[in-house]
């Protein structure tokens, strides 16, 4: 019976674009309820892997079910059952709140004699009632964004998808659609299922599986992963970069590689080691930085690099592979 099991199953999900292998043979499963992340750079296989969960995209291989019915074989069950907010804002910006949500309750046959009392229910939840009939075009990026969370909420749906849902707005907006999104789960009883590529944002969630090139490297709760870690993180600006890393690795046995200016490693006791190092390196150094544990200290152990330089190298490959869609 659909639903009596995981909220979304997947097992051995493909997706290739010509040569190119965007989603190389993942596989999870969501329990139902949760809030469960994706946590990447941009380029990572996150939205591609949306897009065939919400039937967007067909995949190449593999199998997946979403609200106990397979995104290939029933498509239009799974559309049905889920709410999507995309990356990009979709709303027509000449319509007012109000009217966005009449035009999506209609493609989703909500009945008409409950679309009102809908619509008057989740423009309350998100704080946008009093707006409902204002122009979107005269919203904020934060309104925005709440009513297209609203609009994903109208046919109540049992999973709730956000592909990167506070992309392009500042911390304090970011924060206060959280709040709005933790809010609406408690009241809608909801699974989410989420992409980012903010470490702040995938603390929200119950468990996050880590993702880059198209493979889940890791997966677990953001205790877990962090304590898996288990090692401080220390940055030190130093005169020569270079020869601070061949020092670390031929003096400490430590790896360090340059991260955002930087050069950082992972140490046991990281605030004890320091006097260690200024005294040891033989290399100048500048500054100094220790921290405990992050997503981003678990998402360097499983690859290598931070989020933020996996971006960096990403973009030329993420080019490529639109033009290749485009095709």
């Amino acid at each position: 019976m659909p639903g009596a099991g995981p909220a979304v199953e997947v097992d051995g999900l493909i997706k290739r674009f010509g040569d190119v292998e965007a989603v190389r043979g993942i596989g999870f499963a969501v329990r139902p309820g949760e809030t469960f992340g994706f946590l990447g750079p941009n380029g990572a296989g996150k939205s591609t892997t949306i897009n065939m969960l919400c039937t967007l995209l067909r995949p190449s291989g593999g199998t997946a079910r979403v609200a106990g019915h397979d995104v290939v074989a029933e498509r239009d069950a799974v559309r049905r059952n889920i709410g999507l907010v995309f990356q990009d804002p979709t709303l027509d910006g000449y319509l007012s709140g109000e009217q966005n949500l009449r035009f999506h309750a209609e493609l989703y046959g909500v009945p008409r004699s409950a679309t009102s009392a809908r619509i008057a229910q989740v423009l309350t939840m998100v704080g946008l009632w009093e707006r409902r009939g204002d122009r979107v075009q005269t919203y904020s990026g934060g309104m925005k964004r709440r009513l297209e969370i609203a609009r994903g909420l109208l046919h109540s749906p049992r999973v709730l998808f956000l592909d990167e849902p506070t992309v392009g707005l500042d911390p304090q907006t970011r924060s206060s659609i959280w709040e709005y999104i933790r809010q609406l789960k408690e009241a809608e009883e909801i699974t989410i299922f989420m992409t980012t590529h903010y470490m702040d944002e995938a603390e929200y969630c119950d468990r996050i599986a880590i993702m880059e090139k198209g493979e889940i490297v890791a997966l677990d709760t953001p205790g877990a992963l962090k304590a898996g870690v288990g090692k401080d993180r220390v940055r030190i600006e130093t005169a020569d970069d270079e020869a601070a890393i061949t020092a670390l690795r031929d003096g400490f046995g430590l790896e360090a590689v340059v991260s955002e200016g930087a050069v950082a490693f992972a140490v046991a006791s990281g605030e004890a080691f320091v006097p260690r190092l200024f005294a040891e390196l033989g290399v100048p150094i500048r500054s100094v930085s220790v921290s405990r544990p992050s997503l981003d200290d678990v998402f360097m152990s499983f690859t290598g690099t931070t989020i933020r330089d996996a971006e960096a190298g990403a973009s030329d490959h993420m080019r490529m592979m639109m033009r290749i869609a485009r095709r």
